[in-house]
């Protein structure tokens, strides 16, 4: 499957190695195509630069070791999110063709779509057949 791994899963796997986030990371990373949009990459920079500098550097490491396709944001399409910055991002996992969006954001989770399927770390490992 292709999974878009949403900025709040990657800051969570990077700031708490230890997480479910981090978990379902590597899971994807070793048994799916990872997808990530070029704007979640430059959203997750501004959050660590603001919440958790120290981690900037291991990011670059961790883009740099991790398998993922990159795809860009798109920014037309009607609005089908509350938050408009999410848009670009849910818009560029929909012209991709991504199977799963993985996220605990409450705008991408309250969608209600079957395709991408918006699911937090907890459904995918339900999906998947993984005890947490």
């Amino acid at each position: 499957m292709r999974i878009l791994v949403d900025t709040n899963i990657l800051f969570s796997a990077l700031v708490f190695p230890e997480s479910k986030p981090a978990k379902a990371l590597l899971m994807v990373a070793d048994n799916h195509e990872m997808v990530l949009c070029d704007r979640n990459i430059m959203e997750l920079r501004a959050v660590l630069e603001r919440k958790a500098p120290k981690y900037l550097s291991d990011v670059e490491v961790l883009l740099a070791e991790m398998s993922y396709e990159l795809i860009p944001a798109v920014d037309h399409a009607e609005k089908l999110i509350r938050d408009a910055k999410d848009q670009p991002i849910l818009n560029a996992a929909i012209v991709s063709d991504v199977d799963i969006i993985l996220t605990g954001d409450k705008d991408f989770l309250s969608l209600n779509m079957e395709h991408p399927k918006c699911m937090t770390v907890t459904q995918f490992f339900e999906s998947e057949g993984v005890e947490e």
